[in-house]
């Protein structure tokens, strides 16, 4: 998918971020909230060490470089910090080392507790910090808190050099409160980052901020600050520390009920499903057509085209509102012309957005970036299975327009070559050379490891053009458009044929990469042929051989499924894309393997995700992490610079249960399906409450009793059946 690379190389390869640039080994502490991320070390201060990528990031932009707390010019002891469950909030425990006092006395490691809290909201950032003196004796501390701000563009923070910089005017200080520092950027855009202190300290010079502290023995002091992101001439007002926590915790409540309940007999994967609930929620960014699931942090804090629609499907039973605002965003940003310059066509469906200062002067192409081949015909399907889990034809008649260009797209610039098959080509040299979910510049080659020349047709491209044509033949006969329903329905099957017929690799016993610009088939076995199961689009035969060759230890980690097979030329496990493992890709394959039936891969695969989940931190499974064979005992190796949490893996636990209970809702026919459902050896039962149907609920349970699964249904909307096949 992304771009994973810090000192970036000159050529292809220019926007990804090499290993060396990770921040891991520096154990950081993440926040995020819309458009704000932060990360923090674990005392909860920010310091340019390591790679130097700690800070508060504002829509692509660092406004806070630099913020340490000390007392009596010593860090203080960690004892610990943690991000509260539902990532609202870091909270950090501290205590001061043996200090040289003003009265000349000593003080002892371990008198004072200092906590500290904070939280992002919107583009301001609060923290609360409380001195409490546990000794016998009165104490006398000089507490300061240094800070800077650099105003870096995150690409700049990730390697690109750049020539010319705008102006980064001295601190002011128009009060004993406040402290600001601007920044003059060479897209004309003034950047202000604002820090206020409550109460105001004795002394506010320069980038540092002196409170002089009497504590007498249990005794708190307690300092409130405030930092505000200022981009233009938004307006830069903001709650206090208490009215703004107790905000936070009424949109928690409020966004807890956007995705149903589920609860399962098993603890571990409850908590799994709970930090996958909480890391999504987090990651949801309100817009004006609906909240959209940013890609990541840190590197993809904002809306990305491909993840934002795969993150939609994997959700998409357990909350169908992600679908609508991804749907009604995404067709409001469709390409309206040609701009080689950002890859766009009309029709086409938007990539990527940023809105740095580099995005905004075009040192990069992606202030708004259509540079996706798969994304257009990702977004007809997520239409079609979104007006069959809603009945919402209100939504799809407004989109209907949209639609029928991104048809348009797929006809008239989609097939280069007029072959029947979806290719892509780099429009320009600064556009991303690889267009598909693997977009890295090595990731598409024959099996001498040769890179494949341009254009490519890609066999999960395929996949997905088929699966389009039949979403949108579904809504055309929904609407009455009969005629035009018929003709996506032959086209479809049409596909089908040609593709089995030239896609096809006896030998391998999958489906080939990809067909290259001189129709030379890239014969390496990839986990992209697992998403031709997920399209439908593969035939049941193939489909039994494909499922046979992903499932074998080639592919097969223990851990999911590799990128790429062991044997193959390019094979790297500590790749990005080239065999490493990703937990959407092996959801999404999971998922095709439950439509052709193939439910004990299903479990194997489930048990894989979660058996992972149990190694990693909080059990958050990352963008990806690398792909040698599982050893026992031991966790997955880390990729040093993977995005956590990132949209699609942590919805990957959602779209592994629907895969197992092969549940299916059908809004229009108000209709729910169990297809053989099954429950994983380490669950008796899962319960799921609060499932949008209609205009009502749908709560059941599902349970085991000897080797038969059981769904009882608890409660259902009136005038809707629950089927169980």
């Amino acid at each position: 998918m992304k771009k994973n690379e810090a000192l970036l190389k000159v050529q292809d390869n220019k926007y990804y971020i090499l290993a060396s640039s990770t921040y891991a080994d520096d154990r950081t502490r993440q926040l995020n909230s819309g458009d704000t991320f932060a990360i923090f070390d674990r005392w909860g201060d920010m310091r340019q060490i390591g790679k130097g990528t700690q800070g508060i990031y504002y829509q692509g932009t660092r406004f806070v470089s630099e913020m340490e707390l000390e007392l009596n010019d010593c860090r203080p002891i960690l004892l610990s910090s943690n991000v509260k469950n539902e990532n609202e909030s870091l909270s950090i425990d501290l205590t001061n080392p043996t200090l040289e006092q003003a009265s000349g006395k000593q003080l002892p490691e371990g008198v004072i507790h200092v906590s500290r809290s904070k939280f992002l909201q919107n583009n301001v950032c609060h923290e609360r910090i409380t001195l409490h003196n546990f000794g016998l004796e009165t104490c006398d501390l000089l507490v300061t808190l240094s800070f800077h701000a650099d105003f870096k563009d995150i690409f700049e923070i990730r390697g690109i050099a750049r020539d010319r910089k705008g102006s980064l005017l001295p601190p002011e200080i128009p009060d004993q409160h406040h402290a600001k520092i601007v920044y003059h950027g060479l897209d004309n855009i003034t950047r202000t980052t604002h820090f206020l202190f409550q109460p105001a300290p004795q002394k506010l010079e320069d980038q540092l901020a002196t409170y002089r502290v009497e504590l007498a023995p249990g005794e708190d002091f307690t300092i409130n600050s405030t930092i505000v992101f200022q981009r233009g001439e938004e307006p830069s007002s903001f709650d206090d520390y208490a009215n703004a926590l107790d905000r936070m915790q009424v949109d928690l409540e409020q966004r807890k009920t956007k995705i149903a309940e589920l609860f399962t007999s098993n603890e571990q994967f409850n908590n799994w499903i709970n930090r996958s609930k909480h890391d999504l929620l987090s990651l949801l960014a309100p817009t004006p057509q609906g909240d959209y699931p940013y890609a990541g942090i840190p590197w993809y804090n904002t809306i990305f085209g491909r993840d934002g629609i795969i993150t939609a499907l994997e959700t998409l039973w357990v909350a169908p509102n992600i679908a609508r605002g991804v749907l009604r965003f995404l067709a409001a940003r469709q390409a309206t012309e040609e701009v080689p310059a950002w890859d766009a066509e009309p029709g086409k469906i938007l990539h990527e957005v940023r809105n740095g200062e580099m995005a905004e002067t075009g040192e990069i192409p992606f202030k708004q970036y259509y540079g996706g081949v798969d994304t257009t015909p990702l977004f007809l399907v997520l239409a079609g299975k979104y007006l069959q889990r809603t009945g919402d034809t209100e939504t799809i008649r407004e989109l209907w327009s949209a639609l029928l260009k991104a048809l348009e797209w797929i006809d008239t610039y989609g097939d280069v070559d007029g072959d029947g098959f979806v290719e892509y080509q780099q429009k320009t040299a600064t556009g991303l050379a690889n267009q598909g979910w693997k977009d890295s510049h090595d990731s598409i080659s024959h099996q001498n490891g040769e890179l494949a020349p341009y254009p490519v047709a890609l066999c999960e491209v395929q996949g997905y053009v088929y699966d389009a044509r039949r979403q949108v033949a579904y809504i055309a006969r929904t609407l009455g458009e009969n005629e035009l329903a018929d003709k996506l329905e032959k086209q479809a099957a049409r596909l089908k044929e040609l593709f089995n017929e030239k896609f096809w690799d006896e030998e391998l016993g999958t489906y080939i990469l990809a067909l290259d610009g001189n129709k030379k088939p890239c014969r390496v076995i990839a986990s992209n042929a697992g998403h031709c199961l997920f399209s439908g689009i593969a035939t049941p035969e193939k489909a039994a051989r494909t499922r046979q060759t992903l499932m074998n230890e080639n592919m097969f980690t223990g851990w999911g499924i590799r990128t790429l097979s062991d044997r193959e030329a390019r094979y790297n496990p500590m790749s990005y894309h080239n065999g490493s493992v990703w937990p959407h890709d092996t959801a999404v394959i999971a998922a095709g393997m439950a439509r052709y039936g193939f439910t004990e891969d299903v479990i194997r695969l489930t048990q894989a995700l979660f058996d992972a989940s149990l190694y990693i931190d909080l059990q958050r499974l990352p963008e990806l992490y690398c792909g040698f064979p599982a050893r026992k005992g031991e966790a997955p190796t880390t990729y040093p610079v993977a995005c956590s949490p990132q949209a699609w893996s942590v919805a990957s636990v959602f779209l592994l249960i629907q895969s197992f209970l092969q549940i299916r809702i059908d809004a229009m026919e108000r209709k729910v399906s169990f297809r053989n459902p099954t429950l994983p050896e380490f669950m008796d039962h899962l319960w799921i409450s609060n499932l949008k149907c209609g205009e009502g609920y749908l709560n059941f349970k599902i349970y085991r009793e000897g080797t038969s699964v059981y769904v009882s249904i608890l409660e259902k909307p009136e005038g809707w059946q629950v089927v169980h096949l």
